[in-house]
């Protein structure tokens, strides 16, 4: 590695050749406000706020774009930095709404803090603001551009994340707003409602759509028997808006308050993420001994099926026609639970606690009822759930383990905990299917080759004589050449695993804001997430999902058999080409 030396604040330091101000001011541990940057998304200095003044420049400079060079002189916090710094951020307040009070981004709101940092105190500019555009017509996202900072870290994160470019900036000078072309709603142009865009947002300006109230009024309901139930990856983020370190499980604690919030069930995903491993594994079985269309892609993530219905339309065969499990389970709390407690499907209530805004929109979708009903009424992303946390008075903390209702969909095995994580789905189907097909034990569950934050992963591995070739692939950034090979002819394997967001759902668009600050400096959050839910995996009595017994009892007594007539009826689906643009 080749180094230089440069001076920061009159300190000097070897750093790595090639790296700009920024990178290198933080590898020696000074740090520069920003509010743009945001680490292999932007780096286009286009906020102004990280300026600093450079020995011999002519005029400050932009850290995070300036590469360093063999004795040059930085100071970080001269005053004519520190001044021009706050004059950035006044401006920037000056065109931005002030209902901070009750903005959904208070206390965490990246601007806030910028403010303090920098030390602005007044409003110094007055005058005209740029004109509101409020987009809430799609069943997720927020868009409110009276809040935008016009950084880009929405337009850069799709363009580059998923490869769609759906944002963009539009107009120029002071009429200039971050949206879709044309400023049409994101309810009509390409969006996968994957929620990245509101992750990579410092500010309020995109949000999800909030269900808090309905799912208030639900509750608040006497004819209504309100159901929840909470993803794998939840459990692993929710500790997050309590104040403790990212990846701390707080699985029994979030029980509690659903309890203790008066829920009339409280379940988890996991049963359904089982069910889900017994019909797809089914459904692979059955594709490979049959001749059916390989390979089988899974449709557990809403964000990806949004993604190929518009821009693979003609690979919609190779996706599995599974429900994703929050689904599955909202459909047999619907049938099975109601049939057998004699209950009116119209007086219960589905609540999902998801990682995940694209689930938003996938309830709404016609193919998601069954006997007229929806299979889930309302989904909240884990942000949600910590508000209503909160609104309910409770403090996480300081709360009891607690254990989900045991009665019916109580059971869950390790391979159900680990859908939250990119490779999850596809480790689990793999400790169902090798079982299945051998009738041996598998010994050694851990399929590590799939594991992992980083790019794609593949594996080949021999079951009962078949060489079976699977792909790992989260985000569409990563996912876009294999879906091209699967057009051209070209593809090698037999089952791929598709996740909308980079890590699979432990960081889904719906998680705990995680600061720039924070992703910037190279923490894996995604890992650490992640590692939560392997850690529970590790732990439980049972780690392949068609040891649930009861799921088991559930076929024995309701559906059936995996891929049988009532599993077709109720937990599978079909989907359909859509168009790209609805302008």
């Amino acid at each position: 590695m080749e180094t230089v030396k440069i001076k920061i604040n009159n300190r000097e330091y070897t750093v790595e050749k090639g790296l700009t101000v920024l990178e290198a001011a933080r590898s020696v541990g000074v740090k520069i406000p920003t509010l743009c940057y945001l680490k292999d998304y932007t780096g286009t200095g286009a906020c102004r706020v990280c300026m600093v003044e450079v020995k011999g420049a002519r005029s400050l400079c932009a850290a995070c774009v300036y590469p360093v060079s063999e004795g040059m002189e930085v100071f970080t916090h001269s005053k004519k930095a520190v001044d021009a710094r706050r004059e950035t951020v006044e401006l920037i307040l000056s065109n931005h709404s002030k209902d901070c009070l009750t903005c959904v981004r208070n206390q965490s709101c990246e601007l806030q803090e910028l403010a303090v940092a920098v030390g602005a105190r007044d409003i110094k500019y007055q005058g005209d603001y740029s004109t509101r555009v409020y987009d809430d017509a799609s069943d997720g996202i927020v868009r409110d551009t009276s809040k935008c900072v016009l950084c880009g870290r929405c337009v850069e994160v799709c363009k580059k994340m998923q490869g769609l470019g759906v944002l963009g900036f539009q107009d120029r000078g002071f009429k200039t707003t971050v949206g879709p072309v044309m400023q049409v709603s994101l309810k009509q142009v390409n969006c996968m409602q994957c929620g990245q865009c509101v992750n990579a947002c410092p500010v309020g300006a995109l949000s999800e759509k909030e269900e808090i109230h309905k799912v208030m009024a639900a509750l608040q309901d006497p004819r209504k028997k309100v159901f929840i139930q909470t993803a794998p990856a939840v459990r692993a983020s929710l500790g997050e808006e309590f104040g403790m370190p990212i990846g701390t499980r707080v699985t029994g604690k979030m029980v509690a308050a659903l309890k203790q919030m008066g829920f009339y069930r409280v379940y988890d995903t996991n049963f359904g993420a089982d069910l889900t491993i017994m019909e797809e594994g089914t459904e692979f079985i059955n594709r490979v001994k049959n001749g059916g269309t390989l390979p089988m892609i899974t449709s557990c993530s809403p964000g990806w099926i949004r993604y190929a219905e518009r821009e693979y339309p003609d690979l919609l065969d190779n996706l599995s026609t599974c429900k994703s499990p929050h689904m599955m389970l909202g459909a047999m709390i619907k049938s099975y639970y109601a049939e057998t407690n004699n209950i009116d499907p119209r007086e219960i209530y589905n609540v999902s606690v998801m990682p995940c805004v694209a689930k938003k929109s996938e309830i709404s979708r016609p193919e998601m009822m069954n006997g007229g009903y929806r299979n889930v009424d309302a989904v909240i992303t884990t942000r949600e759930l910590g508000r209503l946390i909160k609104m309910f008075g409770i403090d996480l903390k300081d709360l009891p383990d607690d254990t989900f209702d045991q009665d019916v969909f109580g059971e869950y095995t390790g391979a159900g905990v680990i859908f939250g994580t990119s490779g999850g789905v596809m480790e689990a189907a793999l400790r169902t299917v090798y079982e299945v097909l051998t009738d041996e034990p598998c010994d050694d569950i851990d399929f590590t080759a799939v594991r992992g934050t980083e790019g794609l992963k593949e594996a080949s591995l021999t079951i009962d004589g078949l060489e079976v070739n699977v792909a790992v692939a989260h985000s569409m950034k990563i996912a876009k050449p294999l879906l091209d090979d699967i057009r051209a002819g070209k593809s090698k394997y037999h089952f791929i695993e598709i996740m909308g967001c980079e890590g699979g759902c432990v960081n889904g668009g719906g998680q705990s804001h995680i600061s720039s600050l924070i992703k910037n400096s190279g923490v894996d959050y995604k890992a650490l997430r992640a590692k939560a839910l392997y850690e529970e995996d590790g732990v439980m009595p049972k780690r392949k999902s068609h040891e649930n017994q009861q799921v088991q009892d559930l076929y024995k007594n309701y559906l059936g058999q995996p891929c049988g007539h009532k599993s077709h009826e109720l937990l599978h689906t079909h989907y359909s080409k859509k168009e790209r643009f609805d302008l």
